[in-house]
């Protein structure tokens, strides 16, 4: 148990004495409930414009855990205050960041801000005058080459991104490759979607924000190319699925750049790769059996037991496995899968497993196949701690 001080700052040109702050840190559990660390509102800055010191309770909480804050802004006038930013300004950051005063960003523009214009305008009556104010919008980070900004079908607009967020965010929703090699980035994107949904959304904000995001030690920044995609989108991937799968695919290229939406090469997740995503996300890795050899029955029974005691297992199959692909033959690893329960067997030997694949949550195996044809595309898996 311990107790910590939280604090962040702002960029403003206004004297901090004219400026009060509302600033929540929290987080939120699988089921949505808000945890929050400090919530205080319309508190004074300091003259460096960083907040006080807020003090949290006596806590447990490891200091790798991320929490979103919120920030609100007041310019304080002779008679009133003013609440200059009525939809909050939010970003994530660890407790680790929160309590050691680096939980701001070098980049003005990704921390809570406020600037006035200056100057005194001459009365009409004394001639008047006209000034010009500069105002400068950073162009948007994901623009699809074949509809571009303004088109019907953007598949980036601001709306169509923030309603498929809320989607994701209340379950309605889940992480769709379609035709896209990202099965790796999916699997990832699923689990952080179901442990915290507060920050599944908060990195896609950013992603449609900023052009990158940052989770726990995960960077997620893709290249031009990938954030001005060629390809049709519609009846293929989403504009959200985009940014994230493709983004954090595409982070990891060195040589092949993930920039249409057939970029089969590129898209190829190995399961070092996979595993440094979820543990650079604040994932703790308690077990893994996987490789290109298949994992036989002694597989299964492991990952049985960890999917038993609440514990992520994310597996490697060929896709032939599951309902929707034609391949009956293949027996290499070409697909990773999210278990939602262990693998059973029914009275007449036909093997089920509930699991996540292809923006879908269903008993994806192929009806009345034997567990010798299951095993034959099974490569193991890796299992992960929830995340909190």
């Amino acid at each position: 148990m311990a107790v910590y001080h939280l604090s962040t700052r702002i960029n403003s040109n206004v004297p901090a004495d004219f400026l009060l702050y509302d600033l929540c840190i929290y987080r939120m559990d699988s089921s949505r409930n808000k945890r929050p660390l400090v919530d205080v509102k319309q508190q004074p800055f300091l003259g460096n414009y960083e907040t006080q010191s807020h003090m949290t309770g006596n806590i447990n909480e490891p200091l790798s855990i991320i929490y979103i804050m919120e920030v609100k802004l007041y310019r304080k006038t002779m008679l009133h205050t003013h609440c200059m930013t009525p939809v909050p300004f939010t970003k994530m950051y660890t407790l680790e960041e929160f309590a050691s005063g680096k939980a701001w960003s070098p980049v003005k523009r990704e921390n809570p801000c406020y600037f006035e214009s200056k100057g005194t305008m001459k009365p009409e009556g004394q001639g008047g005058e006209t000034k010009q104010i500069k105002i400068t919008i950073p162009e948007r980070p994901f623009i699809a080459r074949e509809y571009p900004i303004g088109s019907p079908q953007d598949p980036f607009e601001k709306n169509k991104i923030e309603a498929d967020i809320q989607d994701r965010f209340r379950n309605l929703s889940y992480p769709s490759q379609s035709g896209a090699s990202v099965c790796g980035p999916a699997a990832f994107f699923y689990c952080l979607q179901r442990d915290r949904p507060d920050v599944y959304a908060q990195a896609a904000r950013e992603l449609w924000r900023y052009g990158k995001t940052r989770i726990g030690d995960l960077e997620i920044e893709p290249s031009e190319g990938c954030r001005h995609p060629a390809g049709h989108f519609y009846d293929n991937i989403s504009g959200l699925d985009w940014m994230t799968l493709a983004g954090l695919r595409d982070s990891e290229n060195a040589v092949f750049s993930f920039d249409t939406l057939d970029s089969p090469v590129a898209g190829v997740t190995l399961w070092q790769t996979l595993s440094e995503w979820f543990e650079k996300a604040g994932y703790e890795k308690v077990f893994s059996n996987v490789g290109i050899a298949q994992a036989g029955i002694q597989g299964i029974r492991d990952l049985n037991k960890y999917i038993n005691k609440g514990y992520k297992v994310v597996t490697l199959i060929n896709d032939g496995l599951l309902m929707g692909s034609q391949s009956d033959r293949l027996t290499i690893p070409t697909h990773w899968i999210v278990w939602n329960g262990p693998v059973t067997q029914d009275n007449d030997g036909h093997v089920h497993l509930n699991l996540f694949s292809w923006g879908d949550v269903s008993d994806r195996i192929k009806p009345q196949k034997d567990l010798s044809f299951f095993i034959h595309r099974f490569f193991g898996g890796v299992v992960f701690k929830p995340l909190k």
